[in-house]
């Protein structure tokens, strides 16, 4: 096959996009974004949707023959996005991010008035914590409180809600679960991602001053787009530069930015995953992929 033949099967062919269908919400997203790629970009995207991260990335870095589909894109969580770079000896690559994926952190919420009012009142008290796959809502409150002095089963205990696992947070089922075991007491405080705090003020889904913040982590960041490492780079230039051709003011872009909860597309900002990627290492998330979704 000559070279101009072969560069224009390349450019024409499929790109394959996993997402996680952790919400009804995901399927109406990515018809919407399907559609933009077809009809605008001129760009054949094809969707797999996943019930779990830990497959999906198994998708990414499936090999032919392998018993699993393969995608060439992945839209990733935090840490599934560290998981792909770790099990693929760091050949993945990140190509986009959302506007909105930079700058997340961790609030420790409590009962106000009640007798937790700043971190050194949780020594020998219950703090909640959702999935254990959530890097915002377990891994992370986790990993910063030891670096503060507090070491979970040693100065503090936990409840942890492991509602979702698999979907790494993204239901908000585990942190709604957290809010309510600090609101009956079952725990004297939770940890919760700084959008779903947000979210609980603006949509006043709690009384009014029911809850205090007596403390926030810091910044970390968080979803990426993650590439597989043979994906031919003329096709990854081609989805980054459709991703950012979305704008905001255009109506029909923005439904389905705002489904997303973003407004424009960046490209990666790596500086933001350290304090998770040595979280997940200590913790265990790096380990064979899968296994541990049946422990504990």
């Amino acid at each position: 096959m000559t070279t101009h033949l072969k560069d224009k099967a390349i450019m024409s062919r499929i790109i394959w996009v996993g997402a996680v269908a952790y919400d009804p919400k995901v399927v109406t997203i990515w018809e919407g974004m399907r559609r933009y790629f077809h009809e605008e970009s001129r760009l054949s995207v094809e969707v797999v949707l996943f019930q779990s991260y830990e497959m999906q990335v198994c998708a990414l870095l499936a090999a032919p023959g392998d018993p699993t589909p393969r995608i060439d894109i992945a839209w990733n969580t935090n840490l599934a996005y560290l998981q792909a770079d770790a099990w693929s000896e760091q050949r993945c690559r990140p190509i986009a991010m959302r506007d909105t994926d930079i700058g997340w952190e961790t609030k420790i919420v409590s009962a106000t008035g009640g007798q937790v009012a700043t971190l050194a009142d949780l020594r020998n008290r219950t703090l909640a914590l959702g999935s254990r796959d959530s890097g915002h809502a377990a891994i992370l409150p986790v990993h910063f409180l030891e670096r503060e002095g507090l070491v979970e089963g040693q100065q503090y205990r936990t409840l942890r809600f492991n509602s979702d696992l698999g979907k790494h947070g993204d239901t908000g089922t585990s942190e709604a679960e957290v809010v309510r075991a600090v609101l009956d007491g079952r725990a004297d405080a939770g940890a919760i991602g700084s959008p779903f705090w947000r979210k609980l003020r603006s949509e006043r889904l709690v009384p009014e001053g029911a809850l205090t913040e007596i403390w926030t982590s810091p910044p970390y960041n968080h979803c990426m787009f993650t590439a597989r490492p043979d994906l031919e780079p003329s096709l990854e230039q081609r989805f980054v530069e459709a991703l950012s051709g979305m704008s905001y003011d255009n109506p029909s872009h923005r439904a389905v930015l705002d489904a997303e909860g973003l407004r424009r597309w960046e490209p990666p900002h790596l500086d933001g995953y350290d304090s998770l990627r040595q979280a997940s290492a200590q913790q265990g998330f790096f380990n064979h992929p899968i296994s541990w979704l049946t422990e504990g």
